[in-house]
């Protein structure tokens, strides 16, 4: 959704003395501000650091960090389709399905690309204003610094979580000649940087909510530090192998304190009752969700037919495509959509058998297709057009009804019918915009309520709120037709609050939001194929993805004329 946000990024790009403060501190002033007088106003500050969301764009794109861990994780799929070949891409989707990727694999280039630039741009700003720093106050410098710093250690957790090792810097400065870092000194920076802003920057309420849109604020830092805890020993990190250097974190003597950690930060969320869990599961996705008070952080949508594309392989898009990537074809003719869905992403079966008949977040039981009556988080059943006429086969042919369903036969000839759809995010009808205007969700105050009930029942110390109210609205929304949602929520899901329940709820919560991967990577189930239909490879160093070619291609050479930069265990 188009907010006051984006009108404010493009008002800084617009502004020369953001991208060149070192040149134009030297030029003679006929009269114009300085830039010392420019920052010397927290808006104009507020306009500079506003650029450092520039590259957040990139990261939904299906040849991107979105398309990668969706596809790899047990949530999606993308097969070939036959009888036309579509998607077959010289079995490039098909290598992400079955966990058979290289290191020549487009997305992994794009993903090294776009969170290495999101996060070089963060460090040239905070250079900037380091370089200006008396003209603001300390309480300004210390805000706007943190953000900077919190969205770069944002960037650098999704390239952290794809390979591992990564060219960690926290200046603008070029040291490619330095080796890779490794994992566990990569999660001890982020989290001391992390833990070191926190503090720093806006505590969301009602009154400055709609101003931290779409920004970096306490609860952003102190999720994707509970994040970072509970993931730890999934990193390789070790109470012997991590640098704590600050006052904040709980002394990690055992691998339990990891998650108490995780408690910790989930409470400084929970207590500042900045968020609450939305009544209605949908309203975190609709196509105006900007007033979901359960959205932490979204990347900001604009979806109109105006686009901004990179020129790497798969021609990146910085729109939210969602809706075309996993509707049907025919669906064009139900909802009158400006561009014919491409009939591609779904979920794999074992999936979708997770979901009780009438979890909202599911496909539901109704089984009319687009003529349902109640809204769900998944799409099976037949096809009508916007006039209710049963939709036929693509090209009229043949005589066959449009139904969609969940099964499959064959990932290399699947037919252009099967897979359930994802649909939570609301569909515009309207014919208004090409791509989704929702804004796509990131951090979620749900994602904030199971991370502290899992690190508890991993060792962590803390007490459960299971019992709370938010939990409960939590519960009883994913039964929302039910005449008893939460005798509903209990009877379908008994043993939720165990380890396994509770990596099955997750799965069912927050499908698509870029967390299943590292949830199954956590589990130990990532490679296992009786957990993640149609994974032939079960290599355990798949856990990483590999370091992409183009990259290790043009790695500095050492004395020896040996690469600095190397591949990753497992890979060649």
């Amino acid at each position: 959704m188009k907010k006051i946000f984006i009108a404010l990024m493009v008002a800084a790009t617009a502004l020369p003395f953001f991208s060149s403060c070192d040149r134009m501190l030297e030029e003679k002033n006929y009269g114009n501000p300085t830039t010392k007088d420019m920052m010397a106003n927290e808006e104009n500050v507020a306009l500079l650091v506003g650029q450092c969301y520039a590259e957040v764009k990139w990261l939904h794109d299906h040849w991107g960090y979105w398309g990668v861990v969706t596809l790899t994780a047990d949530e999606g799929l993308n097969p070939t389709r036959m009888p036309d070949k579509d998607w077959e891409d010289g079995g490039y989707w098909k290598n992400l399905n079955t966990h058979n990727w290289n290191e020549m694999g487009n997305a992994f280039k794009n993903i090294w690309n776009t969170t290495i630039q999101g996060a070089v741009l963060c460090n040239k700003l905070i250079k900037t204003l380091e370089n200006n720093k008396e003209s603001m106050s300390e309480t300004v410098y210390n805000q706007y610094i943190g953000e900077l710093e919190v969205m770069r250690s944002y960037y650098y957790y999704m390239l952290f979580d794809c390979f591992g090792r990564i060219p960690y810097l926290e200046e603008f400065v070029d040291k490619a000649s330095d080796p890779l870092m490794a994992p566990n000194d990569v999660w001890s920076h982020l989290v001391n940087c992390l833990e070191k802003n926190a503090p720093n920057l806006p505590q969301v309420n009602d009154a400055n909510r709609a101003l931290n849109y779409g920004r970096a604020t306490q609860g952003l830092a102190y999720a994707l530090l509970a994040r970072l805890y509970l993931n730890a020993e999934s990193f390789d990190c070790t109470p012997s192998n991590i640098t704590i250097d600050n006052p904040y974190t709980t002394k990690i003597s055992s691998s339990a304190d990891f998650y108490t950690n995780v408690v910790r930060c989930c409470d400084a969320i929970i207590d500042a009752g900045s968020y609450s869990i939305e009544p209605d599961y949908f309203t975190n996705f609709k196509i105006d969700n900007s007033a979901s008070k359960e959205n932490i952080f979204v990347i900001v949508e604009n979806g109109e037919a105006n686009i901004d594309e990179r020129s790497y392989d798969g021609m990146m898009l910085n729109k939210l495509r969602i809706a075309l990537l996993t509707l049907n074809y025919n669906h064009q003719k139900t909802y009158n959509l400006i561009e014919t869905p491409w009939n591609g992403f779904c979920a794999r079966p074992s999936f979708i058998d997770r979901y009780a008949a009438t979890d909202v977040r599911g496909p539901g039981n109704e089984g009319k297709g687009t003529n349902n009556t109640k809204q769900w988080g998944w799409f099976l059943g037949p096809i009508y057009d916007a006039d209710g006429k049963l939709c036929k086969d693509k090209d009229e042919a043949q005589s066959d009804a449009i139904i969609v369903k969940g099964t499959f036969e064959d990932l290399s000839a699947a037919t252009d019918l099967e897979g359930a759809r994802n649909i939570k995010y609301e569909i515009d009808k309207s014919g208004k915009y090409k791509y989704s205007e929702n804004d796509f969700v990131l951090f979620r105050y749900a994602d904030v309520l199971w991370m502290k009930e899992e690190a508890i029942l991993r060792g962590g110390a803390g007490t459960s709120g299971f019992e709370s109210a938010d939990f409960q609205t939590l519960r009883k929304r994913a039964f929302a037709y039910d005449a008893d949602p939460a005798a509903a929520y209990a009877a379908a899901y008994p043993t939720v609050l165990t380890l396994d329940g509770i990596l099955d709820e997750r799965g069912r919560e927050f499908s698509w939001e870029n967390m299943r991967r590292r949830d199954l990577i956590r589990y130990g189930k990532f490679n296992d194929p009786d957990y993640v239909q149609f994974v032939t490879a079960k290599d355990d160093y798949r856990k990483w993805f590999p370091i992409p070619f183009s990259v290790l291609e043009k790695s500095v050479r050492d004395e020896n004329g040996n690469a600095v930069w190397t591949q990753n265990e497992g890979y060649k």
